[in-house]
């Protein structure tokens, strides 16, 4: 139900969203987006890009974690503690400059893509 908040804010605001299926995966390829142009501010040096970026990474997964309903078992808890875990990464990425921190949130999120792009597929031929 929560992610259907998410799913309402994008459709008002004029951008064509298919699901709210498709929604997450928007979210997961925003984060490695907005990861890579934070990681090119920082070898940049440009200090507000890379604030700006950052922030950016850290709304998104703030929403995942908003929107993740825990009616549907332990994955919803294991999710909210790797979402968490992510947004730590990306403060310490933030406070010294550190593109490998950019590089481990971005491996992460790559996976998290990879297999919910794997599941709505399989769901979506059942």
């Amino acid at each position: 139900m929560t992610s259907n908040l998410a799913y309402s804010a994008y459709t008002q605001n004029n951008i064509g969203v298919e699901s709210p299926e498709k929604l997450i995966q928007m979210m997961y390829e925003g984060v490695l987006r907005f990861n890579m142009q934070a990681k090119r501010s920082i070898q940049e040096n440009n200090i507000e890009r890379r604030t700006y970026w950052v922030n950016r990474s850290n709304a998104v997964i703030t929403e995942l974690i908003n929107i993740l309903d825990f009616n549907h078992g332990e994955v919803s808890l294991y999710l909210a503690g790797l979402y968490t875990h992510q947004l730590r990464l990306l403060v310490e990425a933030n406070l010294y400059n550190d593109t490998s921190k950019l590089d481990e949130v971005n491996q992460v999120f790559k996976g998290l893509l990879e297999a919910w792009k794997e599941s709505t597929d399989v769901a979506n031929r059942a």
